[in-house]
C-alpha cells in the first residue's frame, strides 16, 4: 500500500520547493503539496514547518507528524494539533556542525578581540593587543542535546574550559555538566562566555533574564542561538550599557524579522545575524525523514519523537 504524505510549510513557494525534493528522493512515495483551495487527501504522516492550524482540522487519519526543524516550539503551539500525534523533530541533518562554526566563531571573535583590531583597521592603527589566556574564558552551553554537545566538544578541542547545564544530568567526557534548577547558580558563577541552545519551553522562556545573566563571571559574554523568546531583551541591553557585560552575539529574536527601529540593530556591544546559525540542509533532511517514514512502516522504533510534556 502506497504511503501518502502532505507537505506544508509557512510558504507556497517552500512548500513547493520541499515537495519536490521529497517526491524526487522516493518515488515510491505518494507526496502531495498542501493547498487551502484543496479537500482532505487523506494523509499519513506530514511534513511540516510554521504549517498552517488548518492542517490538523482537516487531515483527521495522521500517525505522525515530522518537523523540518529540530525547534518544535511553533508546531506545538498550535490548538489544533491533536495532542495524540507524535510529533518528530529534525537530528542533525549537518546543523550541529553550524552551530558549533557559529560559536566558535563567536567565542574566537570576542576572545581574541577582533572587534576591536576592525575598528583599528579603520583608523590605521597598528597596534597588537595582549595575548588572550583562554583559562579566563570559560564556556558554559545551556542545553547539552545533539547539538549542545556537538557544540561542548568542538569548543573543548580549542582548549577552552567547557561546562554544560541541562534539565536533567547528562555526562560528557571532558565536559563538567550541572542539571536542575539547583545546578542553574554554579553552572553560570563559573561561565564568563553563555552560550544558549536550549529548546524553548514553559520553563526555560525568560531564562536569560537579568537575576542569570548577572551571576556571569565579570565582563560576561552571550551567544544566544537558540530562541529570542529565551531572553529578556531589556535586561540585556541594560546589563551592556553598566559594563556588567562585556557583549552578545545573538542569532535570534523575539520578533523576526528584527524591527528597524529596535536598540540591538545599533548597540555596539551586539553583534547580530538573521537567524542562520544553522540553516536546514535538504538532501540530509530529506534522507532522515523518509528513512523514519520507511522505518514506522514497517514498525520499527524511531529517534527524535518529541516528549509532549518536556517538550523536546
Amino acid at each position: 500500500m502506497t504511503v501518502k504524505v502532505i507537505v506544508a510549510t509557512s510558504s507556497p513557494e517552500k512548500t513547493r520547493k520541499w515537495h519536490a525534493a521529497f517526491e524526487q528522493a522516493w518515488p515510491q512515495g505518494t507526496f502531495v503539496a498542501w493547498s487551502e483551495q484543496a479537500g482532505t487527501v487523506g494523509a499519513q504522516y506530514a511534513i511540516v514547518w510554521q504549517p498552517p492550524a488548518e492542517l490538523f482540522r482537516r487531515e483527521h487519519g495522521l500517525q505522525a507528524v515530522f518537523n523540518l526543524g529540530a525547534g518544535v516550539d511553533g508546531l506545538m503551539s498550535l490548538p489544533s494539533l491533536p495532542r495524540s500525534l507524535p510529533i518528530v523533530r529534525l537530528e542533525g541533518a549537518g546543523m550541529a556542525e553550524q552551530m558549533a562554526e557559529y560559536v566558535v566563531y563567536g567565542l574566537v571573535r570576542a576572545a581574541r578581540e577582533f572587534g576591536e583590531y576592525e575598528s583599528r583597521q579603520r583608523r590605521a592603527l597598528w597596534q597588537p593587543l595582549p595575548a588572550i589566556r583562554r583559562e579566563d574564558w570559560p564556556v558554559g552551553i545551556m542545553g547539552m542535546g545533539t547539538i549542545g554537545a556537538e557544540v561542548a566538544r568542538a569548543v573543548s578541542s580549542l582548549g577552552y574550559a567547557v561546562a554544560g547545564w541541562s534539565r536533567t544530568p547528562r555526562a560528557l567526557p571532558g565536559i563538567q555538566t550541572y542539571g536542575g534548577q539547583d545546578g542553574l547558580a554554579g553552572f553560570l558563577a563559573r561561565t564568563r562566555v553563555l552560550v544558549n541552545v536550549l529548546p524553548l519551553t514553559a520553563s526555560t522562556e525568560n531564562i536569560l533574564d537579568r537575576a542569570n545573566l548577572s551571576r556571569l563571571l565579570p565582563n560576561g559574554y552571550l551567544i544566544n542561538v537558540a530562541r529570542g523568546q529565551h531572553l529578556v531583551e531589556d535586561d540585556l541591553l541594560a546589563l551592556l550599557d553598566q559594563g556588567r557585560m562585556q557583549g552578545a552575539m545573538l542569532d535570534v529574536f523575539r520578533t523576526e524579522p528584527l524591527p528597524a527601529d529596535h536598540p540591538f540593530w545599533r548597540h555596539p556591544k551586539i553583534i547580530m545575524t538573521p537567524h542562520v546559525a544553522a540553516i536546514t540542509l535538504e538532501d540530509g533532511t530529506v534522507a532522515q525523514i523518509v528513512d523514519k517514514i520507511r522505518a514506522l512502516r514497517q514498525n520499527r522504533p524511531i529517534s527524535g519523537v518529541v516528549n509532549r510534556d518536556s517538550g523536546y
